[in-house]
């Protein structure tokens, strides 16, 4: 049974000494956005995609499997300084590539805001420099040692965790998810959902195949650690947000050529973007929301089905999530004439193709300026 942890530490330990060309596929980035980089670290960057396009500013970002740092010192400089930078990864030589220029990074960009932790992506309660501090002093030597030290691990995830819950406002990846191994993938996508704030997002990059890999390709070291044969299927890939609880998810980017075909499967850089839903109730506000197509309908991830150009009867959770990107250029959000008393309403129950009454998301009485055949300056007044 192939040992995917360790082919993956030795083949990126190699790639943090010197650039190896077949790891991923090559991404252009902005120039200015490298600048304040060295080059080193650009040089041994291994990625697909360009998951920072998401940073804005005063972010607080987290970069699972941030190997030499580029991703999260480009972040640090659309962050700015009131943003925060956060790089996870498991790899020390990769962490020494990265840890070593932090000081050289910060005095060009002229603030320090990232640094670098020790963990595994797929859990992100564990700070893994706690537990080598620990072991250095109290080395295992028996079976007692270990209980005692699986009693450390689980206090030091209680106490001390490596990412807290609801801290992060945007969290990205590129090109390291394929690398978990396949029984921790669910977990991977749950720990991603649990650090996120209410409202935070989700950006990722990552190699997809357009059909399932076999066994045999799964268990090649080389394939695994190259980032072949751990590739998401591309719409399990998309569904493994959707089971983690995420909203908005968006296929952002599709390579149209494949980076590789391996067997007759095409292996291509994708890009997902998904949402971690408000944690407020559903309640029942008189909301309505719009839909303004080219779709007849759309189903939202609630269970919501919106109909073009109908007012549909929408919950004060849905009604905010629809407010903002990605769907606010989408959708006409309505408000009711009588605002009601959130601690007073009562839980929405969806129904299907329910619509709401227009006396119920009025604007209230028409502008003195506005008559039925004026649309001009005072038109976004009218109802």
């Amino acid at each position: 049974m192939l040992d995917h942890e360790s082919a993956v530490k030795d083949r990126y330990s190699k790639g943090a000494q010197a650039r190896e060309e077949t790891l991923c596929c090559a991404v252009s980035f902005d120039k200015s956005l490298l600048d304040h980089i060295p080059q080193e670290i650009i040089e041994r960057d291994y990625g697909c995609g360009d998951p920072s396009r998401f940073v804005r500013p005063g972010d607080t970002v987290l970069d699972l499997g941030s190997g030499g740092g580029k991703i999260c010192y480009i972040a640090a400089k659309l962050a700015g300084p009131t943003g925060q930078v956060i790089g996870v990864d498991w790899n020390d030589d990769m962490l020494d590539l990265a840890v070593r220029h932090r000081k050289a990074v910060a005095e060009k960009l002229g603030y320090a805001n990232v640094e670098f932790k020790k963990g595994k992506i797929q859990d992100l309660t564990l700070d893994y420099s706690l537990v080598e501090e620990f072991l250095a002093g109290e080395p295992l030597k028996s079976l007692d040692d270990l209980q005692r030290f699986d009693a450390v691990c689980a206090k030091l995830r209680a106490d001390r965790p490596l990412i807290p819950s609801n801290s992060i406002d945007l969290v990205v990846s590129n090109c390291v998810l394929n690398l978990v191994k396949p029984e921790d993938k669910a977990k991977l996508f749950a720990e991603i959902f649990r650090v996120l704030k209410p409202g935070g997002r989700a950006a990722i990059s990552d190699i997809v195949s357009d059909e399932d890999v076999p066994a045999r390709m799964a268990n090649d070291p080389e394939l695994w650690s190259g980032c072949i044969s751990g590739a998401f299927r591309e719409d399990r890939f998309l569904l493994a947000f959707e089971n983690a609880g995420f909203g908005g998810i968006t296929l952002d980017k599709r390579d149209e050529r494949p980076w590789q075909v391996v067997e007759g499967i095409e292996f291509r850089a994708a890009t997902v973007v998904a949402l971690k839903p408000p944690a407020f109730a559903n309640k029942e506000l008189n909301q309505a929301a719009i839909y303004r197509g080219p779709w007849k309908q759309v189903m939202a991830d609630d269970g919501t089905v919106l109909r073009r150009g109908m007012r549909m009867a929408v919950g004060s959770r849905t009604f905010a999530t629809l407010s903002h990107q990605p769907y606010e250029n989408d959708v006409v959000g309505l408000e009711p004439l009588d605002p009601i008393d959130q601690q007073m309403a009562f839980p929405f129950e969806a129904q299907a193709n329910a619509l709401r009454n227009p006396k119920q998301s009025k604007c209230g009485p028409a502008d003195h300026d506005c008559c039925d055949h004026d649309h001009g300056p005072s038109a976004g007044k009218c109802c």
